[in-house]
Order: C-alpha cells, then structure tokens, then sequence
C-alpha cells in the first residue's frame, strides 16, 4: 500500500458511518469490461510467448543501479495495454543472482516484489549473501524487478522532484479549513500534472497490469511455473496472479497482506490504516516509557507524547537544520509504525532534540540529496496505480467528513494520509473495477500467507481475508508483534516456515503461529532500519 501507513483499535473503524462508495468506474459496463478482459488475456498470452522466445539478455548492471557482481540486469519487453500486444512496449529492468548451489538443487527463480505501489526490488538479489536467504538462494535464482513506472522501467512523474521534497513543510493534525482548500488546489494540481506529462499512457499503470507484467516476467525467466514473494502491496496484484492465472503459479508467499476485498480496493484500505497506525504509534510510546532512564522522553506513553509535541511545536516555529519541519519530522517518526527496528534511532532523536542538539534528527528527517527524483517517481507510480485501480469518492465534502470524523479517535496519520491519496478525488483517467480476488480449493496449489498481528501498514483482518479468498492457503501468524514484512527478519520460527515452504513445499494444515520477535535493545543503535540491507516492505 503507501509508503508510509498505520494501526490500532480496528473494530472502532465499523463505528465510523463512511460514506458509501456509489462512484461507478467511469464509462463502466459489464458488457464492455468483459470484451476488454478477454482481449487483456490474450494479449498477455502472446507477450508471454513473446518473451519465452526472446528471454533476457542479462549482463553487467547499469552503474546507476549501485549493484555489485555477481548480479546482473537486463530489459524484459511488455505490452503497454495488453489489449494491444503489438503496440507501444515498455522495458521492465530486472536483476538477477544465480543460485548458489549445486545444479542438482536447483528450483528455479524467485521472485520478489517489496510494494509501494511504487517500488523496485532491484537490490532483492543482494539479500543472497545474508544468512536469513542464504539457504533459499542455494535453490533459487534471486530475480528482482523495477515494475512499470519506476525507476528505469518507462518512469512516471507527475511534478518537479525538487517541488515534491520541498522543506519545511506543516503537518496539523486537525487542519483549518484554509489549510484544507490549500491541499485540495494541491492535489488538483498534481492530477492534473499525472495527466500533462504521462498523456494517454496513464491508464495503462494499474494492479492489473502490474500482475499481468509478472507472467511475461516469469515467461522471459523460462520458467513453466512462477515461485513469487510478495509483500504489502506485493501481496495484492500478487492475489490478481493467483486469480488470473492459477495454473501458472509453482510456489507463492504473501508477506503482510493488503485487504484485497473490492470495497476495500483503495480508498478504505487507506481509512484502515489511518485507524491502525493509531495503535502502532502507541506501541511505540510505551516502548519509550519503558525505557525512560535511556530517553527521559517521559515514564508513561502520555508523557513521551507531549514530549513529541514539544518537538513538533519546536520545529513549527524554527526548522531544525532549516529543513526539518512538522511535516519532515511527523514522516520519520511514521517509520516507527512500520518496523520496530526504527525505535532506538527515533527515540535517540527525539532526546537529543530536547536536550540541545538537533543533529540526530536532521540527519534522519531531512530530505537527503539526490534522493528527490526517486522519491517524486514513487509517489508518482503509487498515485496512478491506486487511482487508477478502482472508484474513489470524487467530492471533497465525503472525504472531509470521513477524515475528519477518524481523526477524532486516530489523529497521528490520518490528514497526512487523506492528502497523499487526495489526487484520486480529481483523477483525468478512466477507473477500472476491481478484480474479485479468489481460487477454488484446488485450483491453485498451497500458498503461505505471513502477517504480524500488529502490522500497521497492512492490518491482519486483511490477511484472514486473503486466506478465506485462496482456498487452500496457510496463515502463519507473529503474535503481538507489529513490523511490516516478516519473512526473512528476525522471527526464526517465521523464518523456518518460510524456508520448509519454499525449499520443500511443506506447510502446516491451516494455521501456526509464532511468538513475537524480541523487542530492539534501548541502547544499540546498530540494528535499525536505515543499516538493514534487506528491503523491506512498504
């Protein structure tokens, strides 16, 4: 789902009356979206024979890339509308590490998709050498991908990346009505700039298409079968490949798992994040609690918020560095909700603020150089795919109620949420209806769901939604636990299902659970995040 996202009190979001979502996909019809997808079929039938054919040239990786040997990189061809195959094509950039072991244990290739909507797992191949994959990448090649849009693969952009990271900015959680019109020109502008610089090419950036891309993938790897791990957004079109092309799948890993309800798809997935982060952000402060002879941010979660409040109030009035203002800290401390890994770091910041010195949180907070075009791209791709995939409310008065209202109860990331996804509300191109995701038991082979009870970013109901939806499929779950993206992090009992699954397809009949991993250490601040050479989940 976003980049960034939330937790909590979950069942309080059926307390909330939201608006419906009467908004139909724009010139939809049965009649039309049947013909389409039947011609979206066979399209994507002869781009996959297509690339089985031609394969993929891998070789020495663009300098651009940063990736060392021995991973390589080449160009898959694809299909800008699957319903016209032999129109424009798009080259997706892929990496790739052989496996490291004998030919004889040799399963194929792996491929893994990390989210966004909006990020690449180009650097996927380098987790080969840490000692959580090492056993995996003996069997499988390591495969990688940048999806369309991002990055090099046919890039998307919707405004001037120096633009996008401009600093200072605010962030209230309660806005004014003035601040409100000023996001609402704001989000006008940015639609509107999607359109302007992708033209016609715009609609083609959907779930669909992103799911449709992965079977050429897997046709251009030569492999008959795709073994696929997908995380957070990964796990949605993940979820469309597994419903469109059930026969094609050899082995798959849903790894924090978005909704894929269709009255979900993706305006009130958002509203249950919003709902979610609450509770995570509060994990967060009893941590810091806890630990308050490190810290001195404050004894009980309260105290260690108005201690956050004092910061926020601080860099209102003087941006720390020049740069670091309420909005830049409130999304570093949002890292906090997606892997606990960040806690130290962050509550190291936030003291050290307090106590004089800035420099721990500018270096943490502030936009960094070089990064503004990678950061524009993404949020970029995320605005297209998510509002492309599906109807939205398009009047602002629906949004300003149901925001306003989940504000009261969740106020940590809920405007910054409504306005990332407020382009949706004024987008030019058509909506598509979402795919009702779904196998029969035995139509798709087993597949392994993984979810922390706790995730933010992607609450667990929508993993007991996913396994309802894949008859057949397993649900290991982290007990009260609360990072998003598990498989291959610091659980070993998550770990270990993982590795039975992919080396030897043994998974247990249902369910398992796992304790949760321990909680980070107050005082180290060598295992956070930033330092971590796996991608995570976004």
């Amino acid at each position: 789902m976003r980049a960034v996202a939330k937790f909590g009190a979950v069942a309080c979001l059926g307390s909330l009356v939201l608006t419906a979502l009467t908004v139909p996909p724009a010139g939809a019809d049965p009649r039309i979206d049947t013909i389409h997808a039947s011609a979206e079929a066979r399209g994507t039938a002869l781009a996959a024979e297509r690339a089985a054919a031609a394969g993929i040239a891998f070789g020495a990786c663009p300098k651009e890339e940063g990736l060392p040997e021995p991973v390589v990189c080449g160009t898959v061809e694809v299909p800008l509308d699957y319903a016209e195959p032999s129109g424009r094509q798009i080259g997706l950039t892929v990496s790739r590490v052989r496996a490291s072991g004998a030919p004889a244990e040799r399963q194929g290739a792996l491929v893994y998709n990390p989210g966004g909507p909006g990020a690449s797992s180009m650097s996927f191949p380098m987790a080969a050498e840490l000692p959580e994959w090492r056993r995996i990448a003996q069997a499988y090649d390591i495969v990688g991908y940048a999806p369309r849009g991002v990055d090099r693969s046919a890039p998307l952009s919707c405004q001037d990346p120096a633009d996008f990271v401009r600093a200072p900015t605010q962030a209230p959680t309660h806005p004014s009505p003035a601040y409100k019109q000023e996001r609402i020109a704001q989000a006008k502008a940015y639609a509107r700039g999607c359109a302007r610089k992708a033209g016609a090419a715009l609609r083609h950036y959907t779930s669909l298409n992103n799911a449709r891309d992965l079977d050429v993938l897997r046709a251009a790897l030569g492999e008959r079968k795709l073994t696929f791990m997908g995380a957070s957004y990964g796990t949605y079109f993940g979820a469309l490949y597994a419903t469109l092309f059930p026969d094609h799948v050899r082995r798959m890993v849903f790894d924090s798992v978005v909704n894929p309800s269709p009255s979900r798809i993706w305006y009130r997935n958002n509203l249950g994040q919003s709902l979610a982060f609450e509770g995570r952000w509060a994990d967060f402060r009893a941590w810091v609690a806890k630990h308050d002879a490190t810290y001195k941010l404050g004894a009980t979660p309260q105290e260690v918020a108005r201690s956050y409040e004092r910061v926020r109030a601080a860099v209102a009035l003087r941006p720390a560095g020049g740069k670091v203002g309420p909005g830049q800290l409130h999304a570093a401390l949002l890292g906090v909700a997606y892997n606990d890994d960040y806690w130290p770091v962050r509550a190291q910041a936030l003291s050290a603020y307090l106590k004089g010195d800035p420099k721990p949180l500018i270096a943490q907070a502030a936009p960094r150089p070089g990064t503004e075009k990678g950061a524009e791209n993404a949020n970029a791709v995320y605005t297209a795919v998510e509002c492309n995939d599906a109807p939205w409310p398009e009047d602002w008065e629906t949004w300003d109620r149901d925001n306003t209202r989940l504000a009261r109860i969740a106020p940590f990331e809920t405007w910054d949420n409504a306005w990332m996804n407020l382009p949706c509300a004024f987008w030019p191109a058509p909506r598509q209806r979402p795919l009702d995701v779904g196998t029969r038991l035995g139509e798709l082979p087993t597949t392994l769901i993984l979810a922390a009870e706790r995730d933010a970013a992607t609450p667990y109901k929508g993993a007991r939604e996913l396994q309802r939806r894949l008859r057949g499929s397993v649900l290991i779950t982290e007990e009260d636990a609360g990072t998003h993206g598990i498989g291959g992090g610091p659980n070993a009992c998550v770990n270990a299902y993982l590795e039975d699954y992919l080396l030897r397809g043994e998974t247990p009949v249902r369910r398992a659970s796992c304790a949760p991993h321990p909680e980070p250490d107050p005082v180290s601040l060598d295992r956070h995040a930033e330092q971590r050479k796996l991608p995570h989940a976004v």
